[in-house]
């Protein structure tokens, strides 16, 4: 067992043979339950030759044999744009953008495999193939995903160097003091809490985060608003908004114990939709990709008491 001309990492070797998720071919690993070439080998990313021999103990022999099969929740996407470089979709709420430890359900990868194969072998990360960016699994809205590796170097290029101008439609509770503003709280990784937590900007925890907002519509409680971000941190819009106290509605994560006064509006998803987007691609265009806001959406805001005339028009 030797890195070599041939060399391949053990677990992805076995996510390809036996039909299991890197996850589960991960806990057997690290359970003693792989030998190579007759050795125990506990090391997920040691690597193998092709004249190296795996075998998985007899324990282990039912779930290989029986892999665990995702569970297909009917989602689907809906595409809006393909040419040979990249493809477009609008990613619906209750969807995974990919896999995720402890998870086994149908996810966007999973579906923009089947829909074009050779996507699975684009990216950096076989966990998250053709994905330059993320949605939260509760959110809706425009993507994209590159199709070959030229184009994933490209639009990962694009996103870190803030070439791309993201905008989302976003429901919260309360209303902001002015129509428009720039919320510019560091964001890091909670500790205890599993979420993100905002911080001073000139507090040296977290990562820079830039989130502009502008208000389309105020309710009797709650505010339906524009919000484009320049950095793409790891539920900015949620945790930003939580932190302005302006909780988004429907999120189970980052909501406000404060609002006591203020009846919660039943919602199994995030009203957090990404309306467009306008991105570089590989063919020298810069193209604004659009998702209107979905029927369930309209719905909410059609039933929200005491509207007032609009801020500014929704487009």
């Amino acid at each position: 067992m030797k890195k070599g001309l041939n060399h391949e990492r053990l677990d992805l070797k076995l996510v390809k043979t036996t039909g299991l998720t890197r996850s589960q071919v991960q806990k057997i690993i690290k359970n003693g339950g792989v030998k190579v070439n007759d050795l125990v080998v506990k090391t997920p990313h040691a690597f193998i030759s092709s004249e190296d021999k795996i075998k998985i103990a007899d324990n282990y022999r039912d779930t290989v044999g029986k892999p665990k099969l995702k569970t297909d929740n009917h989602l689907k996407l809906n595409f809006l744009f393909e040419d040979k470089d990249v493809v477009v979709f609008e990613k619906p709420a209750g969807l995974m953008v990919h896999e995720a430890t402890g998870k086994n359900e149908i996810t966007v990868t999973d579906l923009l495999i089947k829909h074009c194969p050779a996507i699975k072998k684009i990216g950096d990360d076989p966990r998250r193939p053709g994905i330059v960016h993320r949605l939260d699994k509760l959110a809706s809205g425009v993507m994209i995903a590159a199709k070959t590796p030229t184009a994933f170097d490209f639009l990962k290029k694009q996103f870190s160097e803030h070439a791309t101008k993201k905008e989302y439609l976003v429901l919260v509770y309360g209303t902001p003091g002015k129509d428009n503003g720039t919320i510019s709280f560091k964001l890091g990784r909670s500790k205890t809490k599993g979420r993100m937590v905002a911080h001073p900007a000139d507090s040296e925890d977290g990562k820079e985060a830039i989130t502009h907002f502008e208000v389309i519509q105020r309710f009797k409680t709650n505010a339906l608003l524009r919000v484009i971000i320049e950095t793409g941190r790891t539920h900015q819009i949620r945790a930003h908004f939580r932190a302005m106290n302006l909780p988004v509605v429907g999120d189970p994560l980052y909501k406000k114990n404060y609002m006591k006064n203020i009846k919660p509006i039943p919602l199994p998803r995030l009203f957090l939709h990404a309306h467009k987007l306008t991105i570089p691609l590989p063919d020298g265009s810069t193209p604004t990709f659009e998702s209107p806001l979905p029927d369930e959406l309209k719905q909410i805001l059609n039933e929200l008491p005491s509207p007032t005339k609009p801020t500014s028009p929704l487009s």
